[in-house]
Protein backbone atom coordinates (compact mmCIF):
# COMPACT_ATOMS: atom_id res chain seq x y z
CA UNK A 1 0.00 0.00 0.00
CA UNK A 2 1.35 3.44 -1.08
CA UNK A 3 2.12 5.42 2.56
CA UNK A 4 0.24 9.02 2.43
CA UNK A 5 1.63 12.47 3.16
CA UNK A 6 -0.67 14.88 5.39
CA UNK A 7 -0.79 18.13 3.77
CA UNK A 8 -3.76 18.16 1.43
CA UNK A 9 -4.25 19.92 -1.67
CA UNK A 10 -7.36 20.51 -3.72
CA UNK A 11 -7.53 21.36 -7.67
CA UNK A 12 -10.48 21.88 -9.61
CA UNK A 13 -9.88 20.23 -13.54
CA UNK A 14 -11.39 21.93 -16.10
CA UNK A 15 -12.88 19.00 -17.95
CA UNK A 16 -15.83 18.98 -21.01
CA UNK A 17 -17.39 22.44 -21.74
CA UNK A 18 -17.67 24.01 -18.16
CA UNK A 19 -17.47 21.01 -15.59
CA UNK A 20 -14.48 21.13 -12.95
CA UNK A 21 -13.59 17.94 -11.90
CA UNK A 22 -12.06 18.13 -8.13
CA UNK A 23 -8.31 16.57 -7.45
CA UNK A 24 -7.79 15.86 -3.83
CA UNK A 25 -4.43 14.74 -2.83
CA UNK A 26 -1.43 15.04 -0.78
CA UNK A 27 1.84 14.76 -3.03
CA UNK A 28 1.58 11.38 -3.23
CA UNK A 29 -2.48 9.81 -2.88
CA UNK A 30 -4.94 10.60 -4.77
CA UNK A 31 -9.04 11.00 -4.61
CA UNK A 32 -11.03 12.90 -7.40
CA UNK A 33 -14.68 14.32 -7.05
CA UNK A 34 -17.13 13.53 -9.68
CA UNK A 35 -15.02 13.00 -12.79
CA UNK A 36 -17.11 13.35 -15.88
CA UNK A 37 -14.38 11.96 -17.86
CA UNK A 38 -10.97 9.82 -17.51
CA UNK A 39 -8.19 11.78 -19.74
CA UNK A 40 -7.72 14.99 -17.75
CA UNK A 41 -7.50 13.04 -14.41
CA UNK A 42 -5.32 10.60 -16.47
CA UNK A 43 -2.99 13.20 -17.19
CA UNK A 44 -3.18 15.19 -13.92
CA UNK A 45 -2.04 12.25 -12.47
CA UNK A 46 0.78 11.30 -14.45
CA UNK A 47 1.93 14.55 -14.53
CA UNK A 48 1.85 14.77 -10.66
CA UNK A 49 3.00 11.32 -10.29
CA UNK A 50 -0.05 10.39 -8.33
CA UNK A 51 -2.04 7.07 -7.16
CA UNK A 52 -5.44 6.97 -7.50
CA UNK A 53 -6.97 5.80 -4.18
CA UNK A 54 -10.73 6.55 -4.50
CA UNK A 55 -13.25 8.47 -6.59
CA UNK A 56 -16.30 10.23 -4.64
CA UNK A 57 -19.63 11.21 -6.78
CA UNK A 58 -22.19 13.25 -5.72
CA UNK A 59 -25.20 12.42 -8.16
CA UNK A 60 -25.67 10.53 -11.14
CA UNK A 61 -25.61 12.68 -14.16
CA UNK A 62 -22.87 11.47 -17.23
CA UNK A 63 -20.85 14.52 -16.64
CA UNK A 64 -20.41 13.98 -13.11
CA UNK A 65 -19.50 10.49 -13.66
CA UNK A 66 -18.60 9.43 -17.37
CA UNK A 67 -14.81 8.57 -16.54
CA UNK A 68 -15.81 6.60 -13.43
CA UNK A 69 -15.25 2.93 -14.84
CA UNK A 70 -12.33 3.78 -17.29
CA UNK A 71 -10.35 5.41 -14.26
CA UNK A 72 -11.30 2.28 -11.91
CA UNK A 73 -10.48 -0.23 -14.35
CA UNK A 74 -7.31 1.55 -14.64
CA UNK A 75 -6.74 2.08 -11.02
CA UNK A 76 -8.27 -0.11 -8.90
CA UNK A 77 -9.72 2.58 -6.96
CA UNK A 78 -12.44 2.74 -4.33
CA UNK A 79 -15.65 4.71 -5.48
CA UNK A 80 -18.06 6.12 -3.26
CA UNK A 81 -21.38 7.42 -4.23
CA UNK A 82 -24.99 8.42 -2.84
CA UNK A 83 -27.12 5.44 -2.08
CA UNK A 84 -30.56 6.63 -3.47
CA UNK A 85 -28.74 7.30 -7.29
CA UNK A 86 -28.14 4.89 -10.06
CA UNK A 87 -24.58 4.88 -10.69
CA UNK A 88 -22.42 3.79 -13.54
CA UNK A 89 -20.73 1.25 -11.35
CA UNK A 90 -20.70 -0.22 -8.62
CA UNK A 91 -20.24 2.05 -5.65
CA UNK A 92 -19.83 1.91 -2.13
CA UNK A 93 -23.01 3.56 -0.93
CA UNK A 94 -23.27 6.46 1.46
CA UNK A 95 -26.06 8.52 3.02
CA UNK A 96 -26.95 11.63 5.69
CA UNK A 97 -24.72 11.41 8.12
CA UNK A 98 -22.21 9.00 7.19
CA UNK A 99 -18.61 9.72 8.18
CA UNK A 100 -15.23 8.98 5.66
CA UNK A 101 -11.51 8.80 6.83
CA UNK A 102 -9.98 9.97 3.14
CA UNK A 103 -6.67 11.79 2.61
CA UNK A 104 -5.76 11.88 7.05
CA UNK A 105 -9.31 13.95 7.32
CA UNK A 106 -12.73 13.21 8.35
CA UNK A 107 -15.33 13.89 6.10
CA UNK A 108 -19.01 14.11 6.37
CA UNK A 109 -21.86 13.04 3.82
CA UNK A 110 -25.19 15.33 3.34
CA UNK A 111 -28.01 14.79 1.83
CA UNK A 112 -28.64 17.60 -0.57
CA UNK A 113 -31.81 16.62 -2.79
CA UNK A 114 -33.14 19.10 -5.21
CA UNK A 115 -30.92 18.92 -8.20
CA UNK A 116 -31.51 15.03 -8.17
CA UNK A 117 -33.36 13.33 -5.69
CA UNK A 118 -30.05 11.42 -4.15
CA UNK A 119 -27.86 13.85 -4.42
CA UNK A 120 -24.81 14.40 -1.42
CA UNK A 121 -22.32 17.03 -0.38
CA UNK A 122 -19.14 16.40 0.96
CA UNK A 123 -17.89 18.52 3.39
CA UNK A 124 -14.34 17.51 5.37
CA UNK A 125 -13.66 18.62 9.22
CA UNK A 126 -10.04 20.46 9.89
CA UNK A 127 -7.23 19.00 12.00
CA UNK A 128 -4.54 20.89 13.69
CA UNK A 129 -2.22 23.28 11.88
CA UNK A 130 -5.12 23.41 9.13
CA UNK A 131 -8.53 24.88 9.28
CA UNK A 132 -9.48 24.96 5.45
CA UNK A 133 -13.37 23.20 5.49
CA UNK A 134 -13.68 22.16 1.98
CA UNK A 135 -17.43 21.40 0.62
CA UNK A 136 -17.99 19.50 -3.01
CA UNK A 137 -21.72 20.13 -3.54
CA UNK A 138 -21.78 19.12 -7.32
CA UNK A 139 -24.43 20.76 -8.74
CA UNK A 140 -26.64 21.66 -5.72
CA UNK A 141 -25.10 24.98 -4.83
CA UNK A 142 -22.76 26.99 -7.47
CA UNK A 143 -21.23 30.30 -6.96
CA UNK A 144 -23.91 33.06 -6.95
CA UNK A 145 -26.45 30.10 -8.34
CA UNK A 146 -27.69 26.62 -7.51
CA UNK A 147 -28.87 24.08 -10.09
CA UNK A 148 -31.50 23.13 -12.19
CA UNK A 149 -34.46 21.12 -10.42
CA UNK A 150 -34.43 18.02 -12.29
CA UNK A 151 -35.94 15.63 -9.83
CA UNK A 152 -36.53 17.29 -6.91
CA UNK A 153 -38.94 19.50 -5.33
CA UNK A 154 -38.15 23.42 -4.77
CA UNK A 155 -39.24 22.66 -1.12
CA UNK A 156 -36.42 20.27 -1.01
CA UNK A 157 -33.86 22.41 -2.75
CA UNK A 158 -34.93 25.14 -0.60
CA UNK A 159 -33.84 22.72 2.30
CA UNK A 160 -30.54 21.35 0.72
CA UNK A 161 -29.07 25.05 0.34
CA UNK A 162 -30.45 26.39 3.52
CA UNK A 163 -29.03 23.01 5.23
CA UNK A 164 -24.99 24.31 3.17
CA UNK A 165 -25.66 27.85 4.04
CA UNK A 166 -25.50 27.80 7.69
CA UNK A 167 -21.86 25.92 7.14
CA UNK A 168 -19.21 28.28 8.58
CA UNK A 169 -18.26 31.43 6.62
CA UNK A 170 -14.96 30.15 5.40
CA UNK A 171 -15.93 26.99 3.94
CA UNK A 172 -14.40 26.50 0.39
CA UNK A 173 -17.14 25.82 -2.23
CA UNK A 174 -16.06 23.61 -4.77
CA UNK A 175 -18.91 23.46 -7.13
CA UNK A 176 -19.07 21.85 -10.33
CA UNK A 177 -19.61 23.95 -13.07
CA UNK A 178 -17.76 27.26 -14.45
CA UNK A 179 -21.22 29.11 -14.72
CA UNK A 180 -20.18 32.24 -12.30
CA UNK A 181 -19.74 35.29 -14.58
CA UNK A 182 -23.20 34.54 -15.61
CA UNK A 183 -24.98 34.00 -12.50
CA UNK A 184 -23.38 37.18 -11.35
CA UNK A 185 -25.09 38.67 -14.46
CA UNK A 186 -28.97 37.21 -13.20
CA UNK A 187 -27.74 38.35 -9.29
CA UNK A 188 -27.54 41.73 -10.45
CA UNK A 189 -30.67 41.71 -12.11
CA UNK A 190 -32.20 40.34 -8.96
CA UNK A 191 -30.49 42.68 -6.25
CA UNK A 192 -29.03 45.43 -8.72
CA UNK A 193 -28.32 47.43 -5.04
CA UNK A 194 -26.51 44.72 -3.64
CA UNK A 195 -23.20 46.53 -2.18
CA UNK A 196 -21.16 43.62 -2.27
CA UNK A 197 -21.87 41.91 -6.11
CA UNK A 198 -19.47 44.84 -7.59
CA UNK A 199 -16.07 43.30 -5.98
CA UNK A 200 -17.14 39.91 -6.22
CA UNK A 201 -18.00 40.25 -9.70
CA UNK A 202 -14.88 42.59 -10.62
CA UNK A 203 -12.68 40.02 -9.11
CA UNK A 204 -14.64 36.72 -10.95
CA UNK A 205 -13.98 38.66 -14.39
CA UNK A 206 -10.33 39.34 -13.60
CA UNK A 207 -9.71 35.44 -12.75
CA UNK A 208 -11.30 34.49 -16.10
CA UNK A 209 -9.43 36.99 -18.10
CA UNK A 210 -6.31 35.28 -16.46
CA UNK A 211 -7.84 32.42 -17.82
CA UNK A 212 -8.35 30.90 -13.91
CA UNK A 213 -11.04 29.31 -12.22
CA UNK A 214 -13.31 31.35 -10.43
CA UNK A 215 -13.42 28.42 -7.68
CA UNK A 216 -13.30 27.96 -5.21
CA UNK A 217 -16.02 30.18 -3.81
CA UNK A 218 -16.15 30.71 0.31
CA UNK A 219 -20.43 30.51 1.95
CA UNK A 220 -19.68 33.99 3.10
CA UNK A 221 -19.69 34.90 0.07
CA UNK A 222 -22.53 33.22 -1.30
CA UNK A 223 -24.85 34.37 1.46
CA UNK A 224 -24.00 37.62 0.88
CA UNK A 225 -24.54 37.81 -3.15
CA UNK A 226 -26.22 34.14 -4.21
CA UNK A 227 -29.77 35.36 -4.60
CA UNK A 228 -31.02 31.48 -3.99
CA UNK A 229 -29.70 32.14 -0.46
CA UNK A 230 -30.78 35.33 -0.33
CA UNK A 231 -35.03 34.31 -1.02
CA UNK A 232 -36.24 35.79 2.32
CA UNK A 233 -34.33 39.26 1.82
CA UNK A 234 -36.59 41.80 1.13
CA UNK A 235 -35.18 43.06 -1.74
CA UNK A 236 -35.47 40.20 -3.34
CA UNK A 237 -39.01 39.21 -2.76
CA UNK A 238 -40.03 42.66 -4.38
CA UNK A 239 -37.93 41.82 -7.36
CA UNK A 240 -39.91 38.44 -7.77
CA UNK A 241 -42.93 40.71 -7.24
CA UNK A 242 -41.95 42.96 -9.97
CA UNK A 243 -41.37 40.10 -12.51
CA UNK A 244 -45.12 39.02 -11.57
CA UNK A 245 -44.13 35.14 -11.03
CA UNK A 246 -47.16 33.69 -8.98
CA UNK A 247 -47.89 32.33 -6.44
CA UNK A 248 -45.85 33.71 -3.67
CA UNK A 249 -46.75 32.24 -0.46
CA UNK A 250 -44.25 30.12 0.98
CA UNK A 251 -40.90 30.51 1.11
CA UNK A 252 -40.92 27.60 -1.10
CA UNK A 253 -43.02 29.63 -3.45
CA UNK A 254 -40.43 32.22 -3.36
CA UNK A 255 -37.80 30.20 -4.32
CA UNK A 256 -39.72 28.67 -7.06
CA UNK A 257 -40.20 32.01 -8.66
CA UNK A 258 -36.76 32.75 -8.55
CA UNK A 259 -35.83 29.69 -9.94
CA UNK A 260 -38.10 29.81 -12.93
CA UNK A 261 -37.11 33.48 -13.40
CA UNK A 262 -32.92 31.95 -13.79
CA UNK A 263 -34.41 29.58 -15.88
CA UNK A 264 -35.80 31.86 -18.51
CA UNK A 265 -32.88 34.34 -18.23
CA UNK A 266 -30.78 35.45 -21.08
Amino acid sequence: MVACAQALQVEPLPALADNYIWLLHDGTCAWVVDPGEAAVVQEALARRGLALQGILITHHHGDHTGGVATLQAASGCRVIGPAAEPLPVAAEPVGDGDELELLGRRWRVLAVPGHTRGHVAYVNDPVPGDARRWLFCGDTLFAAGCGRLFEGTPAQMLASLERLAVLPADTLVCCAHEYTLANLRFAAAVEPDNPHLPAVRAEAEARRARGEPTLPSTMASERAVNPFLRTREPGVRAALRRQGLQPLETDADHFAALRRWKDGFR
